[in-house]
């Protein structure tokens, strides 16, 4: 078996087709979590960013409730399997939080956690007081907690899957680009810059990064999503008396805007946040200086904090916001569209990936197969995809 990709979903199927006897070949381009994967703010989120549960049930029946109820327990299963395999990636499952930026967003957020205990989710409703005492600011007013989340440290993480990897057998040689594969009698032939390798069965793990280093390695998915650019921030570490108030159970916050406002402590008690913002020009300077006022404007303790590191990342978006897995030949296997949800969902996909590889009838799988479905004039909607983002921004203030 052959995987491209060395982020989270590509070590997660290797790691699992290891685990189910398989021999497993990683081919990265970089080195592992050089993508996304090692780039994310870490939180650790159990649901999808802009699609709801009975969404996913009826567009894809039976499918779509295993699906819904293997994103319920993503982030439970992420958290175990990092103990279970001794990843020390600064884990804290101590829950993740979506407050309500508006009143008309408390009704979404009463809407959401009904669903998603439907399907298994602890998900739990809190007040306006109870979020204003979990995060130490009344600039919210509700919202949704799941106790299952939490947050990691990416990078960690994507490297203690590496190294679990390696110690059930998997091969993982890093700066080997892919540089194209075909079908060759009953497997796959994979091309690289210093040879080629054949395999029974491949797993196409590059989700945002598919086209970063050669640009037409499967324009099939290339063209069905969009890559921004999501840029992260930590401060200083903050001092014991302000952590005592702002958020004490150091929980993962990302709140319902478009223009998310997401922060998290880590393990050195330095505030992880970030933002986006339109254009590249003197593009990191002007995201500190957003990303610090939307903080001061919740919480005037953090006014004066020092930004001692920025850093970014591509995150996939699809046309309709959910995530997409594609069979793309015979026993070749891809997905894409995080949507910006990709910690705990990478994961858990991975799981079910490996299990896709290895023949497992499609009735036990949580994966809702569709085809590929490429964006019309995909070179104009990567231009004006920012633009959409603004204007979703601008939509906050209404809703």
């Amino acid at each position: 078996m052959a995987i491209v990709g060395g982020g989270l979903s590509g070590l997660s199927i290797a790691l699992h087709l290891a685990a189910r006897g398989s021999q497993v070949l990683l081919l990265e381009g970089a080195e592992v979590g050089w993508g996304a994967s090692g780039r994310n703010n870490g939180q650790v989120i159990p649901t999808l960013s802009a699609v709801e549960p009975d969404a996913i049930v009826k567009r894809y029946s039976e499918a779509g409730e295993r699906f819904v109820r293997l994103i319920a327990q993503s982030a439970e299963f992420l958290f175990r399997l990092a103990e279970q395999e001794n990843i020390d990636c600064e884990a804290e499952q101590t829950g993740w939080l979506q407050p309500a930026h508006s009143p008309g967003r408390v009704r979404l957020s009463e809407r959401r956690v009904e669903a998603w205990r439907r399907f298994g989710s602890p998900a739990e409703l809190l007040d306006r007081a109870s979020v204003t005492a979990m995060v130490g600011s009344s600039f919210w007013h509700g919202g949704m907690f799941n106790p299952t989340g939490g947050h990691i440290n990416p990078l960690a993480l994507t490297r203690g899957l590496a190294d679990a990897c390696r110690r059930k057998g998997v091969r993982i040689h890093e700066r080997t680009t892919v540089t194209g594969y075909r079908r060759e009698g009953d497997g796959w032939r994979l091309l690289t810059r210093d040879g080629s390798v054949k395999a029974r069965a491949m797993a196409l793990a590059t989700n945002a990064y598919t086209d970063a280093s050669v640009p037409h390695l499967d324009p099939r998915i290339s063209r069905s999503i969009v890559p921004l650019l999501s840029w992260q921030m930590a401060t200083d570490p903050i001092g014991e008396a302000v952590r005592a108030r702002i958020l004490p159970g150091r929980q993962a916050v990302s709140d319902t805007r478009a223009d998310l406002r997401f922060f998290r402590y880590d393990a050195r008690n330095r505030l992880v946040t970030g933002g986006s913002v339109l254009g590249i020009h003197d593009a990191e300077r002007r995201v500190v200086q957003h990303v610090s006022k939307r903080m001061a404007e919740a919480f005037p303790d953090m006014a004066q904090l020092r930004v001692t590191h920025v850093w970014s990342g591509r995150i996939g978006i699809t046309r309709d916001r959910y995530p997409h897995i594609h069979r793309l030949g015979p026993d070749f296997w891809s997905w894409v569209g995080c949507n910006g949800r990709g910690v705990a969902l990478a994961v858990a996909f991975g799981r079910e990936l490996a299990a896709a590889i290895d023949g497992a009838p499609a009735s036990e799988l949580a994966l809702p197969v569709t085809d590929v479905d490429p964006l019309p004039f995909h070179p104009v909607a990567r231009r004006i995809a920012p633009f959409v983002l603004a204007w979703h921004k601008r939509r906050d203030h209404t809703n």
